[in-house]
Protein backbone atom coordinates (compact mmCIF):
# COMPACT_ATOMS: atom_id res chain seq x y z
CA UNK A 1 0.00 0.00 0.00
CA UNK A 2 2.79 2.32 0.94
CA UNK A 3 4.56 1.39 -2.27
CA UNK A 4 1.56 2.36 -4.34
CA UNK A 5 1.25 5.75 -2.59
CA UNK A 6 4.98 6.45 -3.08
CA UNK A 7 4.74 5.72 -6.79
CA UNK A 8 1.68 8.03 -7.04
CA UNK A 9 3.46 10.87 -5.23
CA UNK A 10 6.51 10.46 -7.43
CA UNK A 11 4.33 10.58 -10.58
CA UNK A 12 2.62 13.78 -9.49
CA UNK A 13 5.98 15.35 -8.72
CA UNK A 14 7.28 14.40 -12.15
CA UNK A 15 4.10 15.73 -13.71
CA UNK A 16 4.48 19.11 -11.94
CA UNK A 17 8.15 19.30 -12.81
CA UNK A 18 7.29 18.52 -16.42
CA UNK A 19 4.61 21.19 -16.46
CA UNK A 20 6.88 23.87 -15.07
CA UNK A 21 9.66 22.75 -17.38
CA UNK A 22 7.29 23.23 -20.32
CA UNK A 23 6.33 26.69 -18.99
CA UNK A 24 9.98 27.59 -18.67
CA UNK A 25 10.71 26.35 -22.17
CA UNK A 26 7.76 28.38 -23.47
CA UNK A 27 9.03 31.50 -21.75
CA UNK A 28 12.52 30.94 -23.10
CA UNK A 29 11.12 30.37 -26.55
CA UNK A 30 9.02 33.56 -26.30
CA UNK A 31 12.01 35.53 -25.11
CA UNK A 32 14.07 34.24 -28.00
CA UNK A 33 11.22 35.09 -30.34
CA UNK A 34 10.86 38.65 -29.00
CA UNK A 35 14.52 39.52 -28.63
CA UNK A 36 15.88 37.72 -31.64
CA UNK A 37 13.27 36.77 -34.18
CA UNK A 38 10.92 39.80 -33.74
CA UNK A 39 13.43 42.41 -32.62
CA UNK A 40 13.09 44.56 -35.74
CA UNK A 41 9.26 44.34 -35.60
CA UNK A 42 9.16 45.51 -31.97
CA UNK A 43 11.65 48.28 -32.61
CA UNK A 44 9.48 49.52 -35.45
CA UNK A 45 6.44 49.47 -33.16
CA UNK A 46 8.34 51.52 -30.60
CA UNK A 47 9.37 54.04 -33.20
CA UNK A 48 5.79 54.40 -34.40
CA UNK A 49 4.67 55.24 -30.88
CA UNK A 50 7.47 57.69 -30.06
CA UNK A 51 8.78 59.07 -33.36
CA UNK A 52 7.02 62.03 -34.96
CA UNK A 53 7.59 64.11 -38.06
CA UNK A 54 7.06 67.79 -37.31
CA UNK A 55 7.14 70.93 -39.46
CA UNK A 56 10.28 73.05 -39.30
CA UNK A 57 9.27 76.70 -39.37
CA UNK A 58 10.88 78.96 -42.00
CA UNK A 59 12.07 82.44 -41.08
CA UNK A 60 10.35 85.18 -43.11
CA UNK A 61 12.69 87.72 -44.71
CA UNK A 62 13.47 90.94 -42.84
CA UNK A 63 12.22 94.22 -44.34
CA UNK A 64 14.68 97.10 -43.87
CA UNK A 65 14.79 100.76 -44.85
CA UNK A 66 17.51 102.12 -47.13
CA UNK A 67 19.83 102.61 -44.15
CA UNK A 68 19.40 99.03 -42.97
CA UNK A 69 17.03 99.81 -40.10
CA UNK A 70 14.48 97.01 -39.54
CA UNK A 71 10.88 97.71 -40.51
CA UNK A 72 9.58 94.14 -40.15
CA UNK A 73 11.21 91.21 -38.34
CA UNK A 74 10.09 87.74 -37.31
CA UNK A 75 10.59 86.59 -33.71
CA UNK A 76 10.23 82.99 -32.46
CA UNK A 77 7.10 82.23 -30.46
CA UNK A 78 5.45 79.08 -29.11
CA UNK A 79 2.04 77.80 -30.13
CA UNK A 80 0.17 75.22 -28.05
CA UNK A 81 -1.73 72.43 -29.76
CA UNK A 82 -3.54 69.28 -28.66
CA UNK A 83 -4.43 65.79 -29.82
CA UNK A 84 -8.13 65.77 -28.80
CA UNK A 85 -8.27 61.98 -28.39
CA UNK A 86 -5.30 61.92 -26.03
CA UNK A 87 -6.69 64.82 -24.01
CA UNK A 88 -10.16 63.29 -23.71
CA UNK A 89 -8.70 59.99 -22.46
CA UNK A 90 -7.46 61.71 -19.29
CA UNK A 91 -10.09 64.27 -18.22
CA UNK A 92 -9.02 63.91 -14.60
CA UNK A 93 -5.73 65.58 -15.56
CA UNK A 94 -7.49 68.76 -16.67
CA UNK A 95 -7.75 69.93 -13.06
CA UNK A 96 -4.08 70.89 -13.26
CA UNK A 97 -5.12 73.84 -15.43
CA UNK A 98 -7.90 75.11 -13.16
CA UNK A 99 -7.95 78.94 -13.28
CA UNK A 100 -4.65 78.94 -15.15
CA UNK A 101 -3.74 82.53 -16.23
CA UNK A 102 -2.53 81.47 -19.70
CA UNK A 103 -4.87 78.62 -20.67
CA UNK A 104 -7.36 77.10 -18.25
CA UNK A 105 -9.29 73.83 -18.23
CA UNK A 106 -12.54 75.36 -19.50
CA UNK A 107 -10.78 76.62 -22.61
CA UNK A 108 -9.21 73.18 -23.05
CA UNK A 109 -12.56 71.44 -22.78
CA UNK A 110 -14.10 73.82 -25.33
CA UNK A 111 -11.21 73.26 -27.74
CA UNK A 112 -11.22 69.43 -27.78
CA UNK A 113 -14.79 68.31 -27.19
CA UNK A 114 -16.55 67.26 -30.34
CA UNK A 115 -13.25 67.00 -32.23
CA UNK A 116 -12.30 63.44 -31.41
CA UNK A 117 -11.86 62.69 -35.10
CA UNK A 118 -9.00 65.18 -35.38
CA UNK A 119 -5.35 64.71 -34.44
CA UNK A 120 -4.36 68.38 -34.29
CA UNK A 121 -6.14 71.38 -32.77
CA UNK A 122 -4.55 74.74 -31.97
CA UNK A 123 -5.07 75.85 -28.38
CA UNK A 124 -3.12 79.14 -28.26
CA UNK A 125 -1.09 80.77 -31.03
CA UNK A 126 2.05 82.85 -30.73
CA UNK A 127 2.68 82.80 -27.00
CA UNK A 128 5.95 84.02 -25.49
CA UNK A 129 7.98 80.87 -24.73
CA UNK A 130 7.93 81.48 -20.96
CA UNK A 131 4.12 81.66 -20.94
CA UNK A 132 3.84 78.45 -22.99
CA UNK A 133 6.16 76.71 -20.51
CA UNK A 134 3.76 77.58 -17.68
CA UNK A 135 1.15 75.41 -19.40
CA UNK A 136 3.48 72.62 -20.48
CA UNK A 137 4.96 72.18 -17.00
CA UNK A 138 1.64 70.70 -15.80
CA UNK A 139 2.18 67.71 -18.15
CA UNK A 140 -1.43 67.40 -19.22
CA UNK A 141 -1.59 64.45 -21.65
CA UNK A 142 -2.19 65.43 -25.27
CA UNK A 143 -0.99 69.06 -25.02
CA UNK A 144 2.10 69.85 -27.09
CA UNK A 145 4.14 72.85 -28.24
CA UNK A 146 5.18 74.06 -31.68
CA UNK A 147 7.75 76.74 -32.52
CA UNK A 148 6.48 79.37 -34.97
CA UNK A 149 7.33 82.97 -35.87
CA UNK A 150 5.46 86.19 -35.27
CA UNK A 151 5.94 89.39 -37.28
CA UNK A 152 6.96 92.51 -35.39
CA UNK A 153 7.01 96.06 -36.78
CA UNK A 154 9.42 98.41 -34.96
CA UNK A 155 8.11 101.59 -36.64
CA UNK A 156 4.48 100.79 -35.77
CA UNK A 157 1.91 103.15 -37.26
CA UNK A 158 4.55 105.45 -38.78
CA UNK A 159 5.38 103.08 -41.65
CA UNK A 160 2.40 100.73 -41.56
CA UNK A 161 0.88 101.81 -44.87
CA UNK A 162 4.12 101.14 -46.70
CA UNK A 163 5.27 97.99 -44.92
CA UNK A 164 1.80 96.51 -44.38
CA UNK A 165 1.39 93.40 -42.25
CA UNK A 166 0.98 89.62 -42.29
CA UNK A 167 -1.74 87.40 -40.87
CA UNK A 168 -1.17 85.00 -37.98
CA UNK A 169 0.34 82.48 -40.42
CA UNK A 170 2.88 85.06 -41.65
CA UNK A 171 1.29 85.48 -45.05
CA UNK A 172 1.32 89.04 -46.41
CA UNK A 173 -2.00 90.89 -46.17
CA UNK A 174 -1.18 94.54 -46.81
CA UNK A 175 1.52 96.78 -48.29
CA UNK A 176 5.01 95.52 -49.07
CA UNK A 177 4.31 92.37 -47.07
CA UNK A 178 1.65 91.47 -49.65
CA UNK A 179 3.31 92.92 -52.75
CA UNK A 180 6.55 91.00 -52.16
CA UNK A 181 5.11 88.01 -50.31
CA UNK A 182 6.67 85.50 -52.71
CA UNK A 183 10.12 86.94 -52.02
CA UNK A 184 9.74 87.36 -48.26
CA UNK A 185 8.07 84.09 -47.36
CA UNK A 186 10.16 81.02 -46.64
CA UNK A 187 9.44 77.37 -47.34
CA UNK A 188 8.94 75.26 -44.17
CA UNK A 189 10.90 72.05 -43.73
CA UNK A 190 10.36 68.80 -41.80
CA UNK A 191 12.21 67.12 -38.97
CA UNK A 192 11.99 63.79 -37.14
CA UNK A 193 11.73 63.95 -33.32
CA UNK A 194 11.27 61.62 -30.35
CA UNK A 195 8.50 62.36 -27.87
CA UNK A 196 8.11 60.98 -24.36
CA UNK A 197 4.91 59.54 -22.87
CA UNK A 198 3.65 63.07 -22.21
CA UNK A 199 4.13 64.05 -25.84
CA UNK A 200 7.08 66.34 -25.14
CA UNK A 201 9.95 66.45 -27.62
CA UNK A 202 12.97 64.95 -25.90
CA UNK A 203 15.27 64.64 -28.89
CA UNK A 204 15.62 65.87 -32.46
CA UNK A 205 16.70 62.93 -34.59
CA UNK A 206 17.23 64.38 -38.04
CA UNK A 207 16.21 67.13 -40.41
CA UNK A 208 14.36 65.44 -43.22
CA UNK A 209 13.91 68.61 -45.26
CA UNK A 210 15.62 71.86 -44.19
CA UNK A 211 13.54 75.04 -43.97
CA UNK A 212 14.30 77.59 -46.66
CA UNK A 213 14.24 81.10 -45.12
CA UNK A 214 12.71 84.04 -46.99
CA UNK A 215 14.77 86.73 -48.73
CA UNK A 216 15.47 90.01 -46.95
CA UNK A 217 14.18 93.16 -48.63
CA UNK A 218 15.79 96.61 -48.61
CA UNK A 219 13.27 99.36 -49.30
CA UNK A 220 13.84 102.81 -50.76
CA UNK A 221 12.11 104.27 -47.70
CA UNK A 222 14.31 106.33 -45.38
CA UNK A 223 12.89 105.80 -41.90
CA UNK A 224 14.16 109.21 -40.75
CA UNK A 225 12.19 110.94 -43.49
CA UNK A 226 9.22 108.63 -42.98
CA UNK A 227 9.02 109.65 -39.31
CA UNK A 228 9.31 113.30 -40.29
CA UNK A 229 6.59 113.11 -42.95
CA UNK A 230 4.22 111.25 -40.64
CA UNK A 231 4.78 113.67 -37.76
CA UNK A 232 4.17 116.81 -39.81
CA UNK A 233 1.20 115.30 -41.63
CA UNK A 234 -0.40 114.30 -38.33
CA UNK A 235 0.19 117.80 -36.98
CA UNK A 236 -1.47 119.40 -40.02
CA UNK A 237 -4.49 117.08 -39.91
CA UNK A 238 -5.04 117.74 -36.21
CA UNK A 239 -4.41 121.49 -36.41
CA UNK A 240 -6.95 121.95 -39.20
CA UNK A 241 -9.45 119.36 -37.93
CA UNK A 242 -9.22 117.48 -41.21
CA UNK A 243 -10.65 114.07 -42.06
CA UNK A 244 -7.38 112.64 -43.35
CA UNK A 245 -4.10 113.44 -45.04
CA UNK A 246 -1.31 111.99 -47.18
CA UNK A 247 2.29 112.91 -47.94
CA UNK A 248 4.80 111.45 -50.41
CA UNK A 249 8.51 112.21 -50.79
CA UNK A 250 10.35 111.12 -53.96
CA UNK A 251 13.91 111.22 -55.18
CA UNK A 252 13.26 112.56 -58.69
CA UNK A 253 16.67 111.40 -59.93
CA UNK A 254 16.33 107.73 -58.98
CA UNK A 255 12.56 107.34 -58.79
CA UNK A 256 12.82 106.03 -55.22
CA UNK A 257 9.98 106.60 -52.78
CA UNK A 258 11.68 108.00 -49.67
CA UNK A 259 8.51 108.37 -47.61
CA UNK A 260 4.79 107.66 -47.96
CA UNK A 261 2.66 108.61 -44.95
CA UNK A 262 -1.06 108.70 -44.23
CA UNK A 263 -3.37 109.63 -41.41
CA UNK A 264 -5.46 107.94 -40.04
CA UNK A 265 -2.96 105.15 -39.58
CA UNK A 266 -2.87 101.86 -37.68
CA UNK A 267 -0.43 99.85 -35.60
CA UNK A 268 0.23 96.47 -37.25
CA UNK A 269 1.44 95.09 -33.91
CA UNK A 270 -2.07 95.49 -32.45
CA UNK A 271 -4.43 93.67 -34.79
CA UNK A 272 -7.40 93.68 -32.42
CA UNK A 273 -7.56 97.49 -32.39
CA UNK A 274 -7.40 98.06 -36.13
CA UNK A 275 -10.13 99.67 -38.18
CA UNK A 276 -10.34 98.52 -41.81
CA UNK A 277 -10.56 102.09 -43.13
CA UNK A 278 -7.35 103.03 -41.34
CA UNK A 279 -5.42 100.33 -43.21
CA UNK A 280 -6.01 102.00 -46.58
CA UNK A 281 -2.89 103.54 -48.11
CA UNK A 282 -4.63 106.71 -49.23
CA UNK A 283 -1.54 108.05 -51.00
CA UNK A 284 -1.74 105.17 -53.48
CA UNK A 285 -5.45 104.31 -53.52
CA UNK A 286 -7.56 107.46 -53.00
CA UNK A 287 -8.40 109.58 -56.02
CA UNK A 288 -8.90 113.34 -56.04
CA UNK A 289 -9.10 116.13 -58.60
CA UNK A 290 -5.76 117.98 -58.55
CA UNK A 291 -7.09 121.48 -59.01
CA UNK A 292 -4.46 124.20 -59.48
CA UNK A 293 -1.56 121.78 -58.93
CA UNK A 294 -2.13 120.67 -62.55
CA UNK A 295 -1.66 124.18 -63.98
CA UNK A 296 2.15 123.77 -64.36
CA UNK A 297 1.47 120.90 -66.78
CA UNK A 298 -0.98 123.08 -68.72
CA UNK A 299 1.64 125.82 -69.04
CA UNK A 300 4.30 123.24 -69.95
CA UNK A 301 2.05 121.92 -72.75
CA UNK A 302 1.71 125.43 -74.20
CA UNK A 303 5.48 125.98 -74.03
CA UNK A 304 6.28 122.55 -75.48
CA UNK A 305 4.03 123.26 -78.46
CA UNK A 306 5.59 126.71 -79.01
CA UNK A 307 2.27 128.47 -78.46
CA UNK A 308 3.72 130.87 -75.87
CA UNK A 309 6.90 131.82 -74.05
CA UNK A 310 7.25 132.57 -70.32
CA UNK A 311 6.97 136.31 -71.17
CA UNK A 312 3.87 136.02 -73.38
CA UNK A 313 1.04 138.20 -72.05
CA UNK A 314 -2.36 136.68 -71.25
CA UNK A 315 -5.36 138.97 -70.70
CA UNK A 316 -7.38 137.68 -67.71
CA UNK A 317 -9.61 140.73 -67.41
CA UNK A 318 -12.15 141.22 -65.93
CA UNK A 319 -11.28 138.29 -63.68
CA UNK A 320 -13.72 135.85 -65.25
CA UNK A 321 -14.46 134.22 -68.60
CA UNK A 322 -17.58 132.65 -70.12
CA UNK A 323 -17.01 129.22 -71.71
CA UNK A 324 -19.81 126.99 -72.97
CA UNK A 325 -22.43 128.68 -70.86
CA UNK A 326 -20.29 128.43 -67.69
CA UNK A 327 -18.43 131.22 -65.93
CA UNK A 328 -14.84 130.55 -64.83
CA UNK A 329 -13.52 132.95 -62.21
CA UNK A 330 -10.26 134.00 -60.63
CA UNK A 331 -9.86 135.00 -57.01
CA UNK A 332 -9.81 138.59 -58.28
CA UNK A 333 -9.15 140.51 -61.50
CA UNK A 334 -5.44 140.12 -62.26
CA UNK A 335 -5.61 141.97 -65.59
CA UNK A 336 -2.82 141.23 -68.06
CA UNK A 337 -0.46 138.51 -66.85
CA UNK A 338 2.69 137.03 -68.28
CA UNK A 339 2.54 133.24 -68.62
CA UNK A 340 4.80 132.82 -65.60
CA UNK A 341 2.39 134.98 -63.57
CA UNK A 342 -0.49 132.67 -64.47
CA UNK A 343 1.19 130.24 -62.09
CA UNK A 344 2.28 132.86 -59.56
CA UNK A 345 -1.29 134.13 -59.19
CA UNK A 346 -2.87 130.74 -59.94
CA UNK A 347 -5.19 132.19 -62.55
CA UNK A 348 -8.00 129.92 -63.73
CA UNK A 349 -8.77 132.37 -66.53
CA UNK A 350 -5.16 132.34 -67.70
CA UNK A 351 -5.00 128.52 -67.71
CA UNK A 352 -8.28 128.40 -69.61
CA UNK A 353 -7.04 130.77 -72.32
CA UNK A 354 -3.89 128.65 -72.73
CA UNK A 355 -5.92 125.45 -73.07
CA UNK A 356 -8.24 126.94 -75.67
CA UNK A 357 -5.24 127.83 -77.85
CA UNK A 358 -4.42 124.13 -78.23
CA UNK A 359 -5.90 121.41 -80.38
CA UNK A 360 -8.64 119.68 -78.38
CA UNK A 361 -6.67 116.42 -77.95
CA UNK A 362 -3.28 117.97 -77.26
CA UNK A 363 -3.67 118.69 -73.55
CA UNK A 364 -5.00 115.27 -72.43
CA UNK A 365 -2.35 113.53 -74.53
CA UNK A 366 0.31 115.70 -72.95
CA UNK A 367 -0.95 114.85 -69.45
CA UNK A 368 -0.75 111.17 -70.37
CA UNK A 369 3.00 111.52 -71.04
CA UNK A 370 3.44 112.38 -67.34
CA UNK A 371 1.80 109.10 -66.33
CA UNK A 372 -1.63 110.46 -65.47
CA UNK A 373 -4.29 107.81 -65.89
CA UNK A 374 -1.75 105.03 -65.27
CA UNK A 375 -0.55 103.32 -62.12
CA UNK A 376 3.00 104.13 -61.08
CA UNK A 377 4.39 100.64 -61.64
CA UNK A 378 5.06 100.04 -57.96
CA UNK A 379 2.78 96.97 -58.02
CA UNK A 380 1.43 98.24 -54.73
CA UNK A 381 -1.73 96.41 -53.58
CA UNK A 382 -4.86 98.39 -54.34
CA UNK A 383 -3.07 101.19 -56.21
CA UNK A 384 -5.44 103.26 -58.34
CA UNK A 385 -4.76 104.19 -61.94
CA UNK A 386 -6.59 107.46 -61.74
CA UNK A 387 -8.88 108.83 -64.44
CA UNK A 388 -7.66 110.76 -67.48
CA UNK A 389 -10.66 111.09 -69.79
CA UNK A 390 -10.36 110.35 -73.46
CA UNK A 391 -12.98 111.68 -75.83
CA UNK A 392 -13.31 111.75 -79.60
CA UNK A 393 -14.56 115.33 -79.26
CA UNK A 394 -13.86 117.77 -76.45
CA UNK A 395 -16.14 120.63 -75.66
CA UNK A 396 -14.50 123.95 -74.84
CA UNK A 397 -15.69 123.81 -71.23
CA UNK A 398 -14.15 120.34 -70.83
CA UNK A 399 -10.81 121.60 -72.11
CA UNK A 400 -11.05 124.60 -69.80
CA UNK A 401 -11.80 122.67 -66.61
CA UNK A 402 -9.09 120.13 -67.46
CA UNK A 403 -6.55 122.97 -67.63
CA UNK A 404 -7.02 123.90 -63.99
CA UNK A 405 -7.47 120.42 -62.59
CA UNK A 406 -11.12 119.40 -62.74
CA UNK A 407 -12.52 116.51 -64.76
CA UNK A 408 -9.57 114.19 -64.11
CA UNK A 409 -8.44 112.38 -60.99
CA UNK A 410 -5.22 110.97 -59.58
CA UNK A 411 -3.46 109.81 -56.44
CA UNK A 412 -0.90 111.69 -54.37
CA UNK A 413 1.70 109.26 -55.68
CA UNK A 414 0.81 110.06 -59.31
CA UNK A 415 0.93 113.81 -58.69
CA UNK A 416 4.38 113.43 -57.11
CA UNK A 417 5.56 111.44 -60.14
CA UNK A 418 4.33 114.17 -62.51
CA UNK A 419 6.27 116.84 -60.58
CA UNK A 420 9.31 114.57 -60.58
CA UNK A 421 9.32 114.84 -64.39
CA UNK A 422 9.62 118.62 -64.11
CA UNK A 423 12.32 118.28 -61.46
CA UNK A 424 14.38 115.80 -63.51
CA UNK A 425 14.66 117.90 -66.68
CA UNK A 426 11.68 116.31 -68.38
CA UNK A 427 12.63 112.66 -67.78
CA UNK A 428 10.03 110.22 -66.52
CA UNK A 429 11.68 107.71 -64.16
CA UNK A 430 9.93 104.50 -63.08
CA UNK A 431 9.07 104.67 -59.38
CA UNK A 432 10.22 102.01 -56.96
CA UNK A 433 9.84 101.01 -53.32
CA UNK A 434 13.10 99.06 -53.42
CA UNK A 435 16.48 100.66 -52.92
CA UNK A 436 18.28 101.37 -56.18
CA UNK A 437 22.04 101.32 -56.53
CA UNK A 438 21.93 103.37 -59.74
CA UNK A 439 19.43 105.69 -61.39
CA UNK A 440 17.62 104.27 -64.45
CA UNK A 441 17.85 106.05 -67.78
CA UNK A 442 14.19 107.06 -67.87
CA UNK A 443 12.09 108.38 -70.75
CA UNK A 444 12.34 111.94 -72.06
CA UNK A 445 8.72 113.18 -72.17
CA UNK A 446 9.36 116.93 -71.96
CA UNK A 447 11.99 119.14 -73.52
CA UNK A 448 14.71 119.82 -70.89
CA UNK A 449 14.61 123.57 -71.57
CA UNK A 450 10.85 123.61 -70.99
CA UNK A 451 11.26 121.64 -67.75
CA UNK A 452 13.87 124.13 -66.52
CA UNK A 453 11.62 127.05 -67.45
CA UNK A 454 8.80 125.47 -65.47
CA UNK A 455 10.99 125.11 -62.37
CA UNK A 456 11.96 128.78 -62.68
CA UNK A 457 8.32 129.82 -62.92
CA UNK A 458 7.34 127.62 -59.96
CA UNK A 459 10.00 129.33 -57.85
CA UNK A 460 7.98 132.53 -58.20
CA UNK A 461 4.95 130.77 -56.68
CA UNK A 462 6.93 130.21 -53.47
CA UNK A 463 7.61 133.90 -52.93
CA UNK A 464 6.00 136.99 -51.39
CA UNK A 465 4.07 137.53 -54.61
CA UNK A 466 2.90 133.94 -54.98
CA UNK A 467 0.23 131.80 -53.37
CA UNK A 468 2.74 129.61 -51.50
CA UNK A 469 4.90 131.93 -49.43
CA UNK A 470 4.31 129.59 -46.48
CA UNK A 471 6.04 126.81 -48.38
CA UNK A 472 9.36 128.68 -48.19
CA UNK A 473 12.18 126.78 -46.49
CA UNK A 474 14.83 128.66 -44.53
CA UNK A 475 18.14 128.66 -46.39
CA UNK A 476 16.85 126.91 -49.52
CA UNK A 477 15.12 127.81 -52.79
CA UNK A 478 11.84 125.96 -53.31
CA UNK A 479 9.59 125.57 -56.36
CA UNK A 480 6.02 124.37 -56.22
CA UNK A 481 2.30 124.95 -56.60
CA UNK A 482 -0.70 125.17 -54.31
CA UNK A 483 -4.13 123.71 -54.91
CA UNK A 484 -7.51 124.18 -53.24
CA UNK A 485 -10.13 121.82 -54.65
CA UNK A 486 -13.85 121.69 -54.00
CA UNK A 487 -14.83 118.22 -52.80
CA UNK A 488 -17.39 116.19 -54.70
CA UNK A 489 -20.44 115.11 -52.69
CA UNK A 490 -23.68 113.35 -53.59
CA UNK A 491 -25.09 116.74 -54.58
CA UNK A 492 -22.14 117.80 -56.75
CA UNK A 493 -19.29 120.12 -55.78
CA UNK A 494 -19.62 121.35 -52.21
CA UNK A 495 -19.21 125.07 -51.56
CA UNK A 496 -17.74 124.59 -48.09
CA UNK A 497 -15.68 121.40 -48.27
CA UNK A 498 -12.19 121.30 -49.76
CA UNK A 499 -8.99 119.40 -50.38
CA UNK A 500 -5.85 121.43 -49.63
CA UNK A 501 -2.78 120.56 -51.71
CA UNK A 502 0.82 121.51 -52.21
CA UNK A 503 3.28 119.91 -54.63
CA UNK A 504 6.86 121.10 -54.80
CA UNK A 505 10.55 120.39 -55.19
CA UNK A 506 13.90 121.48 -53.78
CA UNK A 507 16.58 122.69 -53.96
CA UNK A 508 15.11 124.72 -56.82
CA UNK A 509 18.47 125.53 -58.44
CA UNK A 510 19.07 121.79 -58.94
CA UNK A 511 15.82 120.06 -57.94
CA UNK A 512 16.03 116.49 -56.72
CA UNK A 513 13.48 115.92 -53.97
CA UNK A 514 9.75 116.16 -54.64
CA UNK A 515 7.13 116.31 -51.89
CA UNK A 516 3.34 116.36 -52.19
CA UNK A 517 1.06 117.05 -49.21
CA UNK A 518 -2.72 116.56 -49.26
CA UNK A 519 -5.03 117.50 -46.39
CA UNK A 520 -8.57 116.26 -46.92
CA UNK A 521 -11.56 118.27 -45.72
CA UNK A 522 -9.97 120.79 -43.31
CA UNK A 523 -12.74 122.10 -41.06
CA UNK A 524 -10.84 124.79 -39.20
CA UNK A 525 -10.60 128.49 -40.00
CA UNK A 526 -8.23 127.94 -42.96
CA UNK A 527 -8.73 125.66 -45.92
CA UNK A 528 -6.59 127.05 -48.76
CA UNK A 529 -3.68 124.91 -49.96
CA UNK A 530 -1.30 127.81 -49.30
CA UNK A 531 -2.38 127.95 -45.65
CA UNK A 532 -2.96 124.29 -44.82
CA UNK A 533 -0.75 122.08 -46.99
CA UNK A 534 2.11 124.48 -47.80
CA UNK A 535 3.36 124.88 -44.19
CA UNK A 536 3.40 121.09 -43.74
CA UNK A 537 5.35 120.80 -47.00
CA UNK A 538 7.88 123.37 -45.76
CA UNK A 539 8.52 121.48 -42.52
CA UNK A 540 8.84 118.15 -44.31
CA UNK A 541 11.10 119.49 -47.06
CA UNK A 542 13.32 121.31 -44.58
CA UNK A 543 13.79 118.04 -42.70
CA UNK A 544 14.49 116.14 -45.94
CA UNK A 545 17.18 118.58 -47.07
CA UNK A 546 18.91 118.73 -43.71
CA UNK A 547 18.65 114.96 -43.11
CA UNK A 548 20.18 114.24 -46.51
CA UNK A 549 22.83 116.90 -45.90
CA UNK A 550 21.97 119.16 -48.82
CA UNK A 551 23.99 122.34 -48.30
CA UNK A 552 21.79 125.45 -47.90
CA UNK A 553 22.15 128.18 -50.49
CA UNK A 554 21.64 130.82 -47.80
CA UNK A 555 23.50 129.67 -44.65
CA UNK A 556 21.83 132.44 -42.65
CA UNK A 557 18.56 130.66 -43.32
CA UNK A 558 16.30 133.73 -43.46
CA UNK A 559 12.67 133.07 -44.27
CA UNK A 560 10.45 135.68 -45.84
CA UNK A 561 7.15 133.97 -45.15
CA UNK A 562 6.18 135.96 -42.08
CA UNK A 563 2.60 135.62 -40.90
CA UNK A 564 0.99 136.73 -44.13
CA UNK A 565 -1.66 134.48 -45.60
CA UNK A 566 -1.15 132.81 -48.95
CA UNK A 567 -3.41 133.19 -51.93
CA UNK A 568 -6.70 131.54 -52.63
CA UNK A 569 -5.44 128.50 -54.50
Amino acid sequence: MKGVQGRTHTGRLRLMLGFWLLVLLALVARAVDLHVLQQEFLAEQGRERNLRVEPLAAHRGVIRDRQGKPLAVSTPVTSLWADPRAVLEAPEQWARLRNHPVFDRDELASAVRGREDREFVYLERHLPPDEADKVLEHNVPGIHALTEYRRYYPAGEVASHVVGMTNIDEQGQEGVELAFNDILKGEPGRKKVVRDLHGRVIRDLEVMEPADPGTDLNLSIDLRIQYLAYRELLSAVQEHQAASGSAVVLDATTGEVLAMANHPSYNPNQRARQKPAARRNRAATDLFEPGSTIKPLTVAAALQNNLVTPRTTIDTSPGHIRVGGKTIRDHRNYGRLEVSDVLTKSSNVGATRLALRMDEHRLPRFFGRFGLGEDTGLDFPGESQGVLPWRTQWRDIEQATLSYGYGLSMTVLQLARAYAVLAHEGKRIPLTLRKREAAPEGQQVLDPDVANQMVTMLRSVVSREGTARRAMVAGYEVAGKTGTVHKVTDNGYADDRYIALFAGMAPAEDPRYVTVVLVDDPRGEDYFGGLVAAPAFARIMEGVLRTLEVAPRDPAGTWAGGDEKGGAT
